[in-house]
């Protein structure tokens, strides 16, 4: 599955509409990175998620990232925390780890006490779905693996397994569009999900883990980076979508090729570099550069979607 994330990803930039990509400045910026110390976005340890247990680690990723996505808005959805007001997947971290800190399970989640632990200045975007994906991973889990995710990914160290356990097991993971009439596959959560969960057994357990078949997880953080950084340009038209905060539809041809953008250009720096960083951690590095507020103010693209 991991390499038809690349092919079909291909075939969408090769048959690109609305964006084109920048190669001169692809190998530019390769060669600046070339170098580059990356770490895994998890080993700052937010909010000592380094402190709990192995166990507990894993099952709060599961459960964080299948509900990790779409926050924009106006006002954006944001928290107290105990490092003061935070918006996105940063607030909504410290939401998931308090709540599995204080209670421990899913198992007896309820709508108002999950709205309680995701109180904010305004409501989260996509609140019934996010409820109703977390009870559906939790039956999953209750089911197939009498509770214990953990217990059942253990002998799992190497990302084409631990990849396919996950889409095969959590049907809330797929994320899939068509393009000119071909499946497009992404799969960003499910990526995340499997780097995070194999750096964080490297790290803690220090076992022996494989992530190099890992791709690029497309979202909306990564494209709006590359679009800074002259990697992508969009056309007049996109352009302007974009840069006036016009939703974009899923599945629509602008977002297909926006996130496609992601997939290729890391695929293409990876390949510069010649394979020397993972393609995944190359995405955390350009997630993190886009995160930046040094780089060219871009907007982002705005899908309302459970994918990212």
């Amino acid at each position: 599955m991991l390499s038809k994330i690349i092919e079909s990803n291909k075939y969408v930039i090769e048959n690109a509409k609305f964006i084109q990509i920048n190669k001169k400045e692809i190998e530019k910026f390769a060669n600046q990175i070339k170098d580059v110390n990356i770490q895994n976005w998890l080993y700052n340890s937010p909010y000592k998620l380094l402190d709990e247990n192995i166990e507990n680690i894993i099952t709060f990723l599961l459960y964080f990232e299948a509900i990790d996505f779409s926050f924009w808005g106006t006002p954006k959805w944001q928290i107290e925390t105990s490092n003061g007001k935070e918006d996105g997947s940063m607030a909504l971290m410290y939401a998931m780890l308090s709540y599995i800190r204080e209670n421990k399970s899913f198992d007896n989640l309820t709508k108002e006490k999950f709205k309680e632990y995701l109180k904010g200045n305004v409501d989260i975007p996509l609140f019934e779905e996010r409820f109703k994906i977390i009870k559906s991973v939790n039956k999953v889990v209750n089911e197939r693996f009498g509770g214990d995710f953990y217990n059942d990914i253990y002998n799992l160290t190497n990302d084409e397994e631990l990849f396919k356990f996950i889409i095969d097991n959590f049907e809330d993971f797929k994320d899939v569009r068509t393009y000119q009439g071909k499946i497009i596959y992404f799969y960003k959560l499910a990526q995340l999900l499997t780097s995070d969960i194999l750096h964080i057994r490297e790290k803690k357990e220090n076992i022996k883990v494989d992530y190099s078949h890992l791709v690029g997880c497309s979202d909306y953080k990564i494209p709006q980076g590359l679009r800074a950084l002259n990697l992508v340009e969009y056309n007049k038209e996109l352009a302007y979508i974009v840069d006036n905060k016009i939703e974009i539809k899923e599945n629509s041809t602008y977002e297909v090729e926006i996130r496609a953008t992601v997939i290729y250009v890391i695929d293409e720096i990876k390949k510069l570099l010649n394979n020397k960083i993972n393609a995944i951690e190359l995405n955390d590095y350009i997630w993190l550069m886009s995160k930046n507020k040094e780089l060219p103010k871009r907007p982002y693209h705005l899908t309302r979607t459970t994918n990212y």
